[in-house]
């Protein structure tokens, strides 16, 4: 119907030309060509919107945008029940989406509320989520169901954030930075959900590379074994969270946010149906002492094994526990590096959604 009402659509306007503007007969057919594509495509996406509105809702400002192929970045939830107290986690929150919107695209917050899944969030909606914090369920890919089925409140993981955001049609995904592979994984298995989403969503993560209290070279293996690109931005190596580099070579290097709309154009193109992942180090203003980062870490990290802390309590805790013996230095340095972050994701979506046109 979509398409039939599109042609229509086609016929009526190219009959209402009059004949005198048609310079030629060539340039008269890419006209008529390049009405057909433009109805098409706003059918395609209006016909993908209404198949998800079952599932999602959608805010009137991210319906808007992915209905004009304007640039949407979308952003996880995670960070503000679990990431801060209220209401700096509010505060911070606000401040990311207008990150975003400064640099030209529409923030889509993702975060499920009485069982439905939101893709951005009115201020009401993120004031709430800020106020229940902790209370909401953390939800990855695997929680979905039990979280949606029951009408649960739930905050979006790296992994539940970019399955939902593909499904609404949004390539270019920001957040801190990436789970991975656990120290100790390869007794434990514990590797994050992150990784395996990214071997199978279409979505381009935008972070600060993978929290520095993981396994980063056995995390880039097992993104090597997912088929993930994995590039960074303006850098060589892969950035470690709180310091702009870990030792670990990318796969490949982008400068500009022309080159990444590049890179994810084409696996979307080559139709891959995997993700790509652009670490971005911290801004150097920013950038946490080393030293005494990778020293609470590595107190912190001995204090989780003497409590037996395990599974996915294990990095929540371990970014608490850095924060309070880094004296703030590493909350600091996360919500700069968001920041930073939300401002490259924003150009690259723009750029992305150029190409697109």
């Amino acid at each position: 119907d979509h398409v039939r009402r599109s042609m229509q659509a086609l016929e009526d306007r190219s009959a209402a030309v009059p004949t005198q503007n048609m310079d030629t007969p060539k340039l008269s057919a890419i006209r008529r060509m390049n009405i057909m594509h433009g109805h098409l495509r706003i059918s395609s996406t209006t016909a993908h919107l209404e198949s998800c509105s079952d599932i999602l809702q959608l805010s009137a400002p991210v319906r808007a945008a992915l209905l004009r192929h304007a640039p949407v970045v979308a952003l996880e939830s995670t960070i503000i029940t679990h990431g801060m107290p209220y209401p700096q986690n509010l505060a911070t929150a606000k401040e990311v989406e207008a990150v975003v919107r400064e640099a030209g695209a529409v923030p889509a917050t993702i975060a499920i509320l009485d069982g439905v899944a939101h893709i951005g969030l009115t201020e009401s909606e993120l004031e709430r989520l800020a106020k229940l914090g902790q209370s909401v369920r953390k939800t990855s890919r695997r929680d979905l169901p039990a979280v949606i089925g029951m009408g649960l409140n739930g905050s979006t993981t790296v992994s539940a954030t970019m399955l939902l955001a593909a499904r609404a049609g949004i390539r270019v995904f920001v957040t801190g930075g990436i789970g991975g592979v656990h120290r100790g994984g390869e007794s434990t298995m514990d590797v994050s959900a992150d990784l395996t989403e990214l071997g199978r969503t279409p979505v381009a993560v935008v972070c600060a590379g993978a929290k520095s209290v993981l396994d980063i070279p056995r995390t880039l293996e097992y993104l090597e074994t997912q088929g993930v690109c994995v590039a960074g931005y303006q850098c060589d190596e892969f950035p470690a969270f709180f310091t702009p580099s870990s030792g670990c070579k990318v796969s490949c290097r982008v400068d500009t946010p022309d080159d990444a709309a590049g890179v994810i154009k084409a696996v979307l193109d080559m139709n891959l149906g995997s993700g790509i992942v652009f670490g971005v180090p911290i801004p150097k203003q920013f950038q946490g002492e080393a030293d005494v980062v990778q020293g609470a870490i590595d107190q912190a990290l001995q204090e989780a094994a003497a409590q037996n802390i395990q599974g996915s309590e294990v990095t929540p805790f371990l970014l608490e526990r850095v924060q309070k013996l880094s004296g703030g230095v590493s909350l600091t340095a996360n919500i700069a590096l968001v920041k930073h972050n939300a401002h490259v994701g924003a150009m690259i979506a723009r750029s992305l959604a150029t190409l697109d046109k």
